[in-house]
């Protein structure tokens, strides 16, 4: 199922109503949930995609997430929120526990896609993160929000004091690695490939029973 990320970006994706297990996840994440989906045979979930421009307001998450299952909870078994902390400063793991729900174990989408235990093992405090979604989207949630377009001179300001640009690679994709490698020399940062595959994400989904 390919979804054009335009509409995953500012509009999201609608839980189909199908399945006992309803995933409430971020945008940026819809294409990576399929494919385990598929993957795995696991036709017990149904997902709803909260807009992934919220990834730039995270004030915003926990109030959309709460919305989200109040809405759907009376029409599946289980609800399942398919964000890590994302920004929010465990206010969004507390409203999880205050809704009686589970979510994905992190603190934001790098650290489960590396593997949680690998990503705080690798302590890289100077590395700027992109994963195949924000590749593909980088204008549209790096370079154009920060005014980089307009006024490129605040680059340094911003990432004078990364390193390097990781990029972790969910798919094998060569085009998408060009294409990092092109953000990373706008950024003026090394560059660096990571393949990590869905990371610590298919664990957690496939753990869903119907």
């Amino acid at each position: 199922m390919q979804l054009p990320e335009t509409t995953l970006t500012t509009t999201g994706l609608p839980a189909s109503g199908k399945g006992s297990v309803l995933l409430i996840a971020c945008g940026a994440l819809a294409r990576e949930i399929l494919a385990i989906k598929a993957a795995n045979g696991l036709d017990h979930l149904d997902l709803q995609c909260l807009p992934a421009i919220l990834h730039n307001h995270p004030e915003r998450i926990v109030p959309e997430v709460r919305k989200a299952v109040a809405k759907h909870r009376h029409a599946y078994d289980q609800v399942f929120v398919v964000y890590a902390d994302c920004g929010t400063g465990g206010l969004l793991e507390a409203a999880c526990q205050d809704m009686g729900v589970n979510m994905v174990v992190g603190p934001h989408c790098y650290s489960f896609f590396e593997g949680n235990a690998a990503f705080t093992a690798h302590d890289e405090i100077t590395a700027f993160y992109l994963t195949d979604f924000l590749v593909r989207q980088f204008d549209a949630f790096v370079w154009e929000p920060l005014g980089l377009g307009r006024h490129p001179d605040l680059r340094n300001m911003y990432f004078g004091n990364y390193e390097k640009l990781v990029y972790q690679a969910q798919t094998d994709d060569a085009a998408l690695t060009v294409k990092a490698q092109e953000c990373a020399e706008r950024l003026g940062l090394i560059f660096e490939r990571r393949f990590t595959g869905y990371g610590d994400l298919t664990p957690a989904l496939t753990s869903l029973k119907g």
